[in-house]
This record gives structure tokens, sequence and C-alpha cells, in this order.
């Protein structure tokens, strides 16, 4: 008995059979814009882990510091500051755990009253 090759090398494939995604390259650091921004963007210098403090005033004391030491800044103070901490909150998504969501927004409120707003 001869051994057959698969009937189905000499099909065409059918129209209705999915076809698989590619599969996704992980994305280097390089490619993250967000990081690039945080990074070499003119819109202030920040202090190194001020997002990883546990105290919403400290986060936004840095801030304001920041924001008001800066000379890159294009907006005022207030704005920027608030600017960056939305940067963050935005950049971290789904990410952020529910904690550290209500200390950033927390951080917010407290930005707001730093600047008298």
């Amino acid at each position: 008995m001869a051994t057959r090759t698969s009937a189905r090398s000499d099909r065409k494939p059918s129209r209705h059979t999915p076809s698989r995604p590619a599969p996704r390259k992980p994305r280097s650091s390089a490619t993250r814009w967000s990081k690039h921004v945080m990074e070499t963007s003119d819109a202030m210098d920040l202090d190194t882990g001020v997002f990883k403090q546990r105290s919403p005033a400290a986060i936004a004391a840095s801030l304001k510091r920041s924001a008001e030491r800066s000379r890159r800044r294009k907006a005022g103070p207030y704005q920027s500051a608030m600017s960056m901490l939305n940067f963050y909150i935005n950049r971290g998504g789904k990410n952020l755990t529910a904690a550290q969501r209500a200390r950033l927004e927390k951080a917010k409120s407290e930005l707001r009253a730093l600047f008298g707003r």
C-alpha cells in the first residue's frame, strides 16, 4: 500500500477559516512614547520617585516645587504640575491599583489647595 500525502495539502484554504494573528513582539522601552515623554519632555524636571510616595500631600508638594523651579515649562506652574499628574494617571491606565489611583486623585485635590484653587 502506497503512502498517501495529505489530501488537504493540495487544497486551497477555506475562505471561512479564521487566520491566526501574528504573535506580538514584546515592546522595547524605545517604543514606549510615554516613557520618552517623561524623560525628555520640556514640561519640567521631576524629583525621582515622586509618584511612588505614599502621601498625596507629599506628591502634590513635590510637583508644586518642581513646577515652580522649572524654567522649561510652557505654561504656569499650576497647569504644568496638574498636567504632569494627569499624564501619569492616564499613562498608568489599567495597571494602577485602586489604592494608587485613589492616592493620585487625592493628590490632585492637594495640589489645587496648595495653589489656592
